[in-house]
C-alpha cells in the first residue's frame, strides 16, 4: 500500500493554544520530472496508479507529487503543561457540563508513543489517539499483537516517503509486497473517543473504515495510511513522509489522494530520512530494512 503526498498541521495541547501557518502549492504527479511513478516491480502512469494499478491489482500507491513544491509551515506553542511539553504529548481539550464525567477518564491521558526499531535504527512516533481513534486504535492493535515484526520497508523515495507494513513484505523480495494487509474478519476495539469500546472488525481483505475527519497535512515526518484509492481500502499498511505532500491531503481539493495522517515521529527523524535514501531497484531497497519491532507506550 503506498502514501500519498501532503504536510499536516498538527496538534494541540490540553492547557496550550497552538497556531500553525502553512502554506503550499503543488505540482504535476512526476518522479523526477517524469510523467511516471512506481508500483513495485512496475512503471505506471499516474492515472493508472490511481485507478487501474490501485483498484484492480489491489496495491496501494501514494502519487508521487512534484519537486517544485515551496512549503513554509510556523509553528508557534504558547506555554501549557510542563510535563506534557516536555514528553511532546498532545492533551485533548476537557468538554463541559454533561458529558465532563466521561471526559474526566481521558482529557489528562497522553497520546501513546510508539517506538520503532529498524536494521537502519530506532526511531518514535507520537500517535493521535485523540484525534484520529479508530485509525490509531487500529495501528496500536496490530503493533501491540506482533503483526508488523519481521516486516520490511517495501518502497522508499527520496524526498518523498518511506512505505511500510504489508505483510508479504515478511520477505524483502517477495513480488506481492504491497498488496497485503491483516487477515479478514480480525477484529480491535476503539481505544479513546465517543466511540471508545466499540469493536471494529476488518473486512473486504482486512480494511478499516476511513476516518477522513481531522484535517491533519501529509508533513514531514507524519505517519498517513495507505490505500488503494478506492473508499475503506486502507489496512496494515503507511508511509511515512519525508516531504511536504499536501497533495496526499483528504481534504486538498486539488487531488483524488486521500490520505489520513495518524501520528508524526517525536524522535529520530533522521533514520527514515537515512532510510528513504538508501539504495533501491524498483523503490525497494535493495539492502532491506527490517523492522525489528513496534512497541507502544
Amino acid at each position: 500500500m503506498a502514501p500519498r503526498r501532503s504536510k499536516p498541521t498538527v496538534l494541540s495541547a490540553c492547557a496550550a493554544t497552538a497556531t500553525v501557518a502553512a502554506a503550499a502549492t503543488g505540482g504535476a504527479f512526476v518522479v523526477g520530472g517524469s510523467l511516471s511513478v512506481t508500483s513495485g516491480p512496475r512503471q505506471l502512469s499516474p492515472e493508472v496508479v490511481l485507478q487501474s494499478a490501485t483498484q484492480i491489482a489491489g496495491v496501494q500507491l501514494p502519487a508521487v507529487g512534484s519537486q517544485s513544491m515551496a512549503v513554509g509551515a510556523t509553528f508557534a506553542l504558547a506555554a501549557g503543561a510542563a510535563a506534557a511539553a516536555a514528553a511532546g504529548a498532545r492533551r485533548r481539550s476537557c468538554p463541559k457540563g454533561a458529558a465532563a464525567a466521561e471526559a474526566s477518564r481521558t482529557c489528562l491521558r497522553a497520546n501513546p508513543i510508539a517506538t520503532f526499531e529498524t536494521s537502519e535504527g530506532t526511531f518514535k512516533a507520537e500517535i493521535y489517539l485523540d484525534k484520529m481513534p479508530l485509525t490509531a486504535s487500529n495501528f496500536i492493535d496490530l503493533a501491540k499483537s506482533g503483526f508488523y515484526n519481521g516486516v520490511h520497508f517495501h518502497r522508499v523515495i527520496p524526498n518523498f516517503m518511506a512505505q511500510f507494513g504489508c505483510p508479504y513484505a515478511q520477505d524483502p523480495r517477495s513480488p506481492r509486497s504491497g498488496t497485503g494487509g491483516p487477515e479478514d474478519g480480525t477484529s480491535f476495539k476503539i481505544l479513546a473517543g465517543p466511540e471508545e469500546g466499540k469493536e471494529v472488525t476488518r473486512r473486504n481483505g482486512g480494511n478499516i473504515p476511513d476516518e477522513l475527519t481531522e484535517k491533519i497535512t501529509n508533513a514531514p515526518g507524519t505517519l498517513s495510511m495507505a490505500n488503494t484509492g478506492r473508499p475503506n481500502s486502507g489496512g496494515s499498511q503507511f508511509f511515512i513522509n519525508v516531504a511536504n505532500n499536501d497533495f496526499l491531503d483528504f481534504f486538498n481539493p486539488r487531488t483524488p489522494s486521500k490520505h489520513p495522517v495518524f501520528g508524526k515521529i517525536v524522535e529520530g527523524y533522521s533514520v527514515v530520512q537515512r532510510i528513504t535514501e538508501t539504495r533501491t531497484v524498483n523503490d525497494s531497497p535493495v539492502k532491506p530494512v527490517e523492522m525489528i519491532s513496534i512497541t507502544i507506550d
